[in-house]
Formats: structure tokens, C-alpha cells, sequence
């Protein structure tokens, strides 16, 4: 089993932070274009336990239909979504969320396995964990930004910059 695991404190309330995960939509905002995420269950989407949601996406370059059930939902401090169907053989991401003096504690843990085989195990699998942990460090960008920095970021796209970081902010579509 292969494991990734991030950890950033942001500043706000325990409730004001999980709120914002706990709307799947925000997922695009946290994942780099180059995934070319787009969420295909219909908004608004309720987040509960048992609850399945459908995106698409592109891993290197190939198009394909990603499928989550959440369980674990044990708002404002956890809950888990668990991938039905996509490009993992298996896939378990904790979400869990902890209310410290500086702010709040978002922590990812994932838990996966690519597949493949020996092909998968052995060749594979270097490449695959380069790859999450760059998306996840782009989470953490990400994350970091949305909650520090809201406000310069406004101000970067209100002058005509054109970055990702500044939509991402925002939440405007790239």
C-alpha cells in the first residue's frame, strides 16, 4: 500500500475551513489544469455520508471518469472519500480537519494502490507518487493562498494578471 500524507494550518474557524471543503465543487479549485478536472455530478452537491460523486479527468493526458463515495462524514473534523471507479485500484482519501491556537489543521491522507500488477508496483509506482505529490503540493499552494492571501490575490487579478493562483482565488473557471 502506498501512502502520501500533507499537513497546513490556515487561518480561520474550524467551521469557516471545513465549510469550503466540504462543497465538492470547490475541488477544481485546488487542482492543477493540467488534470483538466470538471466536476460532472450537478450542483449543489450534498455532502453525507453514502453520498456519490462523479468528475472527469485527465492522468497523463488520458481522459477518464472518476467516481467517490464519502464516508466517515463526521463534520467539522473528518470525513473520507473512497474512489468506486477511476484510475486507482484502490483509493482512500481522509480528510481531517483540527482546530489549533494558529488556526486550523488540514491534513490529507492518502492511502492507494496503482495497480498494473508488477508493472504497476515496479515501474509505475515512482511515477505515479511524483505526480500526487506534485498535485498536492498544488493543493497546499492552493489551500494557502485561498486562506492567507485572498485579498492580494483579488487585487493581482483586478490589475489584469492572468495566472492560475489568481483564478484559483477567486474561483473563477481558468
Amino acid at each position: 500500500m502506498n501512502t502520501l500524507h500533507r499537513k497546513i494550518t490556515v487561518p480561520g474557524t474550524l467551521e469557516t475551513v471545513f465549510d469550503f471543503f466540504n462543497r465538492p465543487e470547490n475541488l477544481e479549485r485546488l487542482t492543477p489544469d493540467s488534470l483538466k478536472f470538471n466536476m460532472l455530478t450537478p450542483s449543489p452537491v450534498a455532502m453525507h455520508n453514502g453520498a456519490v460523486f462523479d468528475y472527469a479527468i485527465g492522468l497523463f493526458g488520458i481522459p477518464m471518469r472518476w467516481t467517490s463515495i464519502i464516508t466517515n462524514y463526521a463534520p467539522p473534523h473528518q470525513f473520507v472519500d473512497i474512489q468506486l471507479k477511476g484510475p486507482y485500484a484502490y483509493w482512500h482519501h481522509k480528510h481531517s480537519f483540527e482546530a489549533r491556537a494558529e488556526g486550523v489543521e488540514v491534513t490529507d491522507e492518502i492511502h492507494y494502490e496503482i495497480g498494473f500488477s508488477l508493472f504497476g508496483k515496479v515501474l509505475l509506482r515512482p511515477v505515479v507518487h511524483r505526480q500526487l505529490e506534485s498535485i498536492f503540493a498544488f493543493r497546499e499552494q492552493a489551500i494557502d493562498r485561498l486562506f492567507r492571501h485572498p485579498d492580494a490575490s483579488r487585487r493581482d487579478h483586478q490589475a489584469g494578471a492572468t495566472s492560475q493562483d489568481s483564478s484559483i482565488l477567486l474561483g473563477e473557471p481558468n
